[in-house]
Parts: C-alpha cells; sequence; structure tokens
C-alpha cells in the first residue's frame, strides 16, 4: 500500500466522521456521507464499494433526509409555533452556539444551539401569548421534535458508515 492509498483512505474515513458529526449542526450528513462513499468508490475502481452498496447508501441517505424533515414537520405543525418564535429559534441557536462554544470542550457548541433557541423562544412565544404553559409546551416541543430528528438521522448515518467501512475492510 502506496502512501497516497493511506492518505486517500484517511481522507475518506474524516469525511465519513465528518458527515455524521454534520448532522447534529442540521447539514445533510447522510448525503455528504454517500458521495464520500461514491467519490472512493469511482477512485478505486468500485472494487470495494460496489454500486449494490452505493445503491444501499442511497437509499439509507434519502430515509434519513425524509425521516428528519417529517418530524420537523410534524412537530412544527402539532405545536404550530409562530413565525417570530421560529426566527427567534434560530437566532437564539446561534447566539447560544457563540457564547457557549468555548466551554464543555467542543460539546458547548450542541448544548448552545439547543439552549440558545429554547430560551428565545421561549421568550418571544410569551411576549406574544403572555401564558406561560402553553408557550413552555411549544418550545420543549420543539426542542424534542428537533432532538427527535437529530437522533433518527444520526443512527442511519451510523449505519450508512458501518456498511462503508465494513465493505473497505472486508
Amino acid at each position: 500500500m502506496s502512501p497516497w492509498d493511506v492518505g486517500g483512505l484517511t481522507l475518506f474515513i474524516l469525511v465519513l466522521l465528518c458527515g455524521t458529526f454534520s448532522i447534529l449542526f442540521g447539514f445533510p450528513g447522510t448525503v455528504i456521507i454517500f458521495v464520500d462513499a461514491l467519490l472512493y468508490g469511482a477512485v478505486t475502481g468500485f472494487e470495494r464499494i460496489g454500486f449494490k452498496i452505493l445503491l444501499a447508501l442511497l437509499i439509507l441517505s434519502a430515509l434519513a433526509e425524509v425521516t428528519d424533515f417529517a418530524v420537523g414537520m410534524t412537530s412544527a405543525v402539532k405545536i404550530g409555533p409562530t413565525r417570530k418564535g421560529v426566527g427567534a429559534f434560530l437566532v437564539g441557536g446561534l447566539v447560544g452556539a457563540l457564547l457557549l462554544t468555548p466551554f464543555l470542550f467542543g460539546l458547548g457548541l450542541i448544548v448552545g444551539i439547543f439552549s440558545g433557541g429554547f430560551a428565545a423562544m421561549l421568550t418571544v412565544e410569551l411576549l406574544a401569548r403572555r401564558r406561560l404553559k402553553p408557550t413552555l409546551r411549544e418550545a420543549w416541543e420543539t426542542i424534542l421534535g428537533r432532538s427527535a430528528g437529530v437522533c433518527v438521522k444520526g443512527f442511519i448515518a451510523l449505519i450508512m458508515v458501518i456498511i462503508t467501512l465494513t465493505s473497505i475492510y472486508s
């Protein structure tokens, strides 16, 4: 095995891991994993990663993206936050991420996104409705819906990574 092969394989595995990790931030990580596997297959002449594996990865990627979207839309339709509440969630998540990133060894970014988004949405919805209980319920259900989508998508991404690495190292 030449040094180029080792470097290319290392880069391939790093992109797989980045694709998996990017799901936490709302990026289409399963698509990144699929494209990475496709490029690796093309570079290696589809020896280890063949068309059947790529088809399975494509189906899993589509399933993950559709499931994440469906879970998010189901929770959004069910609880019905206002546009201002959703905007506040996005802005609050960004501010929370910026403030907490230096803390908790990098996990502050994830905690900041969820806690900042929760606090901002709760504040905006509370100011609009002036009722605490339904506002708390909506903000909490938004967090739970987003978390469920990330968990499902992350689980499918891990399955994709396992399939890909198994086909390379078998």
